[in-house]
């Protein structure tokens, strides 16, 4: 979405939460339109939330929140479904969202996909969730059936280990070279290359200083999350420690 749209669209979130006293929502979104709202001068003041049905999701709604209501877990906004299958029957998360779209359903009404084997788990905004259930029995050509909510673990969610380096700076090319464990040249070929998203914005600036806990994600090595690199080495190197998802 078009950064003036979606600007637009929260502002009018806003009013119409002012003027009715009732909560509104934007989205779902993606990483990157999140991290553009958050940097939105206009809501610095306001009370809102992100919200994506669970914790860390990564497509959120954008809710504005009236002064009555203190967070939107308990709103009933998302709404999930679990579809089961054969195992043997590989659905994947472009076979899911093309059944949802094909449906009508826009894609800022879907949020997060997550599928194994045999199982997935798909958030939708209140307005659509119960058109979906009424609608799909047959995904891919494959029978599935739908039940309302999930249980845990999720699928497709990856453990978190801790690691600790060493690095000269703070430098998004130095970070890298850490995290994917490379050179800083090569993980300069690979910034300039469009593959590091920070905080689902990619950068492409080798001289760039992700914050201590920023979200790394490097296209054919995987994410990470900065945990703190405020230390220094008596040879005055930082000391970085984050984790890694492994799956």
């Amino acid at each position: 979405m078009d950064n003036s749209l979606l600007y637009a669209k929260i502002r009018d979130a806003i009013r119409l939460c002012h003027t009715t006293d009732l909560f509104k929502c934007v989205g779902f979104l993606s990483g990157e339109e999140r991290t553009s709202v958050e940097n939105f001068g206009e809501i610095k003041n306001e009370k809102y939330t992100f919200f994506g049905g669970y914790e860390d999701a990564e497509r959120t709604m954008f809710i504005s929140l009236p002064q009555w209501c203190n967070w939107a877990d308990d709103l009933n906004l998302v709404r999930s479904f679990t579809f089961t299958y054969r195992q043997c029957d590989k659905l994947s998360h472009r076979d899911f969202l093309g059944t949802f779209m094909s449906l009508g359903i826009t894609r800022e009404s879907i949020g997060d996909i997550l599928c194994e084997e045999g199982r997935t788990v798909a958030f939708f905004s209140d307005g659509v969730a119960d058109y979906v259930l009424s609608q799909i029995t047959k995904v891919g050509g494959v029978g599935v059936n739908v039940t309302e909510g999930f249980s845990e673990p999720l699928p497709g969610l990856s453990e978190l280990k801790s690691f600790t380096e060493t690095i000269a700076s703070l430098r998004l090319d130095s970070v890298v070279a850490a995290l994917i464990g490379t050179s800083r040249e090569k993980a300069k070929e690979i910034i300039l290359d469009k593959r590091v998203s920070v905080n689902s914005l990619i950068i492409d600036k080798t001289t760039y200083s992700p914050d201590e806990f920023a979200k790394i994600s490097v296209k054919g090595y995987g994410k990470f999350i900065l945990d703190g690199a405020s230390s220094l080495t008596k040879k005055g190197r930082v000391i970085l420690n984050y984790k890694k998802y492994i799956n």
